[in-house]
């Protein structure tokens, strides 16, 4: 299947939560005083991350000037968690 690449908070909110996973940060990434290190999903089956609310994320994701980089479905059809943050262009 194709990926697509989007900044639309609303379109990365509903990805994620179609998929059961929550915002998250690797914690010890942040630097001073930010709420929020480097971006990822928590799929509830990642132990070193540490949850943040919808908010940091977003912050941190315009802060950083990320796109998401995602699939919707797999080359079987099934609903697909592949998925990275990178960099906008």
């Amino acid at each position: 299947m194709t990926s697509k690449t989007t900044t639309d908070h609303n379109t990365i909110r509903n990805w994620a939560e179609k998929r059961g996973a929550i915002p998250a940060t690797v914690e010890g990434t942040e630097k001073n005083s930010e709420e929020a290190g480097i971006l990822r999903f928590e799929f509830r089956d990642n132990t070193d991350l540490e949850p943040i609310d919808w908010e940091a994320f977003f912050e941190k994701f315009e802060e950083s000037e990320l796109a998401f980089l995602y699939q919707d479905k797999t080359a079987g059809g099934r609903l697909s968690r592949f998925h990275k943050f990178v960099r906008r262009h």
